[in-house]
């Protein structure tokens, strides 16, 4: 495992209506959270940011706050025009959950465990089936629907812990699933923990995918609303317009007060540096905690 390679992007983040989001292409994304997920302590969350998200979170200060705490990734052509708006420049890949996290457990070469919850108990058994079929060297699991108590989930929560994951895969919609996630999962639960929105209805093959020339033009957001208007409607029709008012308002000075402090991004404490005489520098390999069995 090289984390050295992948240090720098740590540092390597843009800021987005006051939360840092990282700036890092699709081979530096891959390789740094499957490095994270082979550390034996520590967890790290990753969460999505795109026009919608954005919105959502500038309204709601819990969310945000959980994100803060999160890794984030850019998510959409509208998190890049915000990119272009503040920085100059769109990101360089769009890391949107439902092709990163099948590129995810393909790049993974070790063997994971893999927990599931969310979405309807049959849609979630298709995704476990699918997830296995396209990685089958990882073992998949669907641990529960979503649609438990969330005020009151602790049979839940302690499911996941008896099942000894690696990774655990969390789609019931934001900002729902990354407030949960925030106040329930903790490192013994899973060392690295995703929160992906509705794709366990695209894995299931419920939702069908745009098509390679409409996702290539960026415009997957108008295929979903054509094939769902009722419930897509509000978040397209209304939420663009709002996510260019909130762009505007950030840009010129007129957003939120900035001065709120967030929390630093809940990633995994790395192991120290050893300096080499040619100024590179390479991570000591963690002594595993006690007591841990994956």
């Amino acid at each position: 495992m090289n984390l050295a390679a992948n240090f720098s992007m740590l540092a390597s983040r843009r800021s987005l209506f006051g939360l840092s989001v990282c700036d890092c292409g699709w081979s530096s994304a891959l390789a740094f959270l499957n490095d994270l997920a082979c550390l034996p302590l520590g967890q790290t969350v990753v969460s999505f940011l795109n026009a919608n998200n954005a919105n959502l979170m500038i309204a709601d200060g819990e969310y945000r706050q959980a994100l803060s705490r999160h890794l984030v990734l850019p998510d959409g052509i509208g998190v890049d025009l915000a990119s272009r708006v503040f920085h100059g420049a769109p990101f360089p890949a769009n890391l949107n959950g439902t092709d990163f996290v099948p590129a995810l457990l393909t790049y993974m070469t070790h063997s994971m465990r893999i927990g599931l919850v969310g979405a309807r108990r049959e849609v979630l058994e298709r995704a476990a089936a699918n997830l296995r079929a396209h990685a089958p060297w990882h073992e998949v699991v669907a641990i529960s629907d979503g649609f438990f108590d969330k005020e009151n989930s602790q049979e839940v929560v302690s499911e996941i812990e008896r099942q000894g994951l690696d990774i655990l895969i969390v789609g019931m919609g934001t900002p729902l699933q990354e407030k949960w996630v925030d106040a329930h999962i903790r490192p013994k639960h899973a060392r690295l923990v995703l929160t992906v929105g509705a794709y366990f209805d695209f894995a299931a093959g419920v939702v069908p995918r745009a098509p390679s020339l409409v996702r290539r033009l960026r415009l997957e957001w108008a295929y979903r609303l054509l094939l769902e208007p009722r419930r897509l409607g509000r978040r397209y029709l209304i939420g663009i317009p709002l996510f260019l008012c909130n762009l505007l308002r950030y840009r010129f000075g007129r957003g939120l007060d900035m001065t709120v402090p967030l929390e630093r991004p809940a990633v995994v404490p790395l192991p120290p540096l050893t300096d080499f005489d040619d100024g590179t520098a390479e991570i000591q390999a963690p002594k595993a905690a006690a007591g841990s069995g994956r």
